[in-house]
């Protein structure tokens, strides 16, 4: 078990799919993760908790994919086990899905921005068959998925897919052409930058959100600006913004905001601070240039309503 996807034991079922390590925190954890690897037609190579978890990693020849189910933060173990998983994908060991909640986000930290780790939050079953279809997609030959090619799962998949293709767009625009986001500088705004006043961005965020009271919500769906808005009004009162915050006021699924956030991030559009009381914890700011780029956006619009 310890070589599970190592040629010796694997040559005889080459087409057989991968199996997947599940690393989880409580008997309730495994369970659901056990649950969500089965139901996907995948084999579970063990299950094992996260003090036992890195040496067990260490063990293998290679790794399919890393299910981590994590339902409460226990600190050092935890924190020792992210930094081991993010390490062998980005030596392309293995991929890895970290599944928790909301409220275990602003816990994990810099672990949860971490552009190796595909973190999902508060996801429903379709969501996680598809996290770990995608997870997995790339393994080999050996690789397929059953329940996840069908009905709901499969349209998750669509879905994700669509919001992938669009987070990737967004990048490419930002990377590119005249209109290029600067990168972040350690400078203060400008002094030519417009005032913009706490209440009026606020009074558009109120705007936006009123919307949903008469039509489907996510008919405008846009994380980027309800992120950038939030932030802006947050540097106006002088306040910080942890991560669990952001991803709400972007008014999308958790999931889908902490994408949005980690590519604002590599895009040098937002910048993250460490609490200093707190090192887990991170907070996140708008970049010197978004800030006054957002200011002047407002300044011009003058009296016309934004929305």
């Amino acid at each position: 078990m310890d070589a599970y996807l190592s040629s010796s034991q694997n040559s005889g079922n080459f087409f057989d799919p991968a199996p997947v390590l599940i690393v989880a925190d409580s008997d309730l954890a495994k369970a659901r993760a056990s649950r969500t690897i089965g139901a996907a037609g995948r084999r579970v190579a063990d299950v094992v908790g996260f003090a036992d978890a890195p040496e067990r990693i260490r063990r293998q020849v290679a790794a399919s994919a890393l299910w981590i189910e994590l339902d409460d933060y226990s600190g050092a173990p935890t924190d020792a086990l992210h930094d081991c998983v993010a390490a062998d994908v980005g030596d392309g060991r293995c991929s890895a899905v970290v599944a928790t909640s909301a409220e275990l986000l602003d816990r994990i930290g810099a672990h949860a921005l971490n552009t190796s780790l595909n973190v999902i939050i508060d996801a429903d079953e379709a969501e996680r068959a598809a996290a770990l279809a995608i997870a997995t997609f790339e393994i080999g030959p050996g690789a397929r998925v059953s329940d996840v090619t069908a009905d709901k799962n499969a349209a998750r998949l669509r879905q994700l897919s669509e919001e992938v293709s669009r987070i990737a767009a967004t990048l490419a625009r930002l990377s590119t052409g005249p209109s290029a986001a600067p990168r972040p500088a350690e400078s203060a705004p400008t002094a030519d930058v417009p005032p913009v006043s706490a209440e009026t961005v606020r009074s558009v965020i109120r705007a936006r959100r009123l919307r949903a009271r008469y039509f489907p919500e996510d008919l405008f769906a846009d994380p980027a600006w309800d992120m950038l808005l939030d932030l802006l009004q947050a540097e106006i009162s002088q306040l910080r913004v942890p991560v669990s915050s952001l991803c709400i006021a972007a008014a999308v699924p958790a999931t889908t905001a902490l994408r949005w956030l980690k590519t604002l991030i590599q895009e040098g559009l937002f910048v993250r601070r460490a609490d200093p009381h707190d090192g887990r914890r991170i907070f996140v700011e708008l970049s010197p240039e978004s800030s006054q780029a957002l200011r002047r956006y407002f300044a011009e619009v003058g009296q016309v309503p934004v929305i």
